[in-house]
């Protein structure tokens, strides 16, 4: 079969044209090619300008920023966001930010404030005295209050603030070890249990989460003496029991702490100077020291709280041993 052109009408082979054919197209110029390497080093060199400028913003000495890593640079700056987001620039500063070192220093712990899903929003500086850990140290561990506290007791204190949170204003307390320095841990053989006290406050009306904080006083707990330390007198006393927790003796420092004398103690309850919440806690340490559980003075370890001779409560770490 015969094919002819239908231009020239000329007989054509199969696939041909007389047409001209179309010059090779010349290949388009090619974009300016970009390693991935040097694409990755512009995005560096870029979040490195962002952060060195977030930096210049952070209302601290120009020598503590120039200590400062991006990522304890990131923790800073949402913190601060998270406190301008709750106390925004026109309303009157809280009370505890406003605090100075003086006063700060007067105080029996530091100041902790967070936000209704539990993130951190203020720590006063003088946490470095308590943790040994500086504001912008613990804030490296994370951004909630659950990143500083013991694993172990989180669903606990999650519990706490919830219903804290239900009925603001009601105080609540907990007791958990913080995150410490490493020097302090080599020190004091382990991390260190601070009581929290604190209440949930709406910071304008009607409440909504999003002005919703959690005010609180984190007060250290006192350390038990690790192996070789000696316990000083004006850190602990001595008691002795019955099986039922009645006390037959105690050393005459316990007026320092309780403010009893040892005649007003001897023949009363142990339970009787408990708090209420503390009782189920103070039954279980009692159950296994009682039943001889674990070994060592350590094996009965709480956390307690106990009414003092003026009926203020005061926190206490008890270890128990029987003998």
């Amino acid at each position: 079969m015969t094919i002819f052109c239908s231009h020239c009408h000329r007989p054509l082979q199969a696939e041909t044209s007389c047409l001209p054919r179309r010059a090779k197209q010349a290949p388009s110029a090619s974009r300016p090619f970009r390693s991935t390497k040097s694409a990755s080093k512009a995005r560096r060199d870029q979040i490195n300008v962002e952060l060195q400028a977030l930096r210049s913003l952070l209302p601290i000495s120009a020598q503590e920023k120039e200590r400062l890593s991006y990522l304890h640079t990131m923790a800073l700056v949402c913190l601060r966001l998270r406190g301008a987001q709750l106390f925004p620039p026109g309303l009157a500063p809280p009370a505890g930010p406003a605090l100075g070192t003086e006063l700060l220093s007067l105080l029996p712990g530091f100041l902790l404030v967070l936000s209704a899903d539990n993130k951190l929003v203020y720590i006063s500086e003088n946490v470095a005295q308590v943790l040994g850990l500086s504001v912008v140290e613990l804030l490296a561990q994370g951004d909630t209050v659950f990143d500083i506290l013991d694993g172990q007791v989180g669903e606990d204190v999650h519990k706490k603030l919830l219903l804290a949170q239900e009925e603001p204003g009601r105080e609540v307390t907990f007791v958990s070890e913080m995150r410490t320095s490493k020097a302090f841990r080599l020190q004091h053989g382990g991390n260190r249990a601070v009581a929290v006290c604190g209440r949930f406050v709406a910071l304008s009306w009607p409440p909504s989460p999003s002005s919703t904080a959690f005010l609180a006083l984190c007060t250290p707990v006192v350390q038990s003496p690790t192996d070789g330390e000696a316990a000083s007198q004006d850190d602990i006393f001595q008691s002795m029991h019955l099986l039922d927790m009645t006390f037959i003796d105690v050393t005459e420092s316990v007026t320092y702490h309780l403010g009893y004398h040892r005649e007003e103690l001897v023949g009363q309850s142990w339970y009787s100077l408990l708090h209420p919440e503390d009782a189920d806690l103070a039954a279980a340490q009692h159950r296994a020291v009682a039943l001889g559980a674990g070994a060592g003075p350590a094996a009965g370890t709480a956390v307690l709280r106990v009414l003092r001779k003026d009926r203020a409560w005061t926190w206490l770490r008890v270890w128990a041993r029987r003998d």
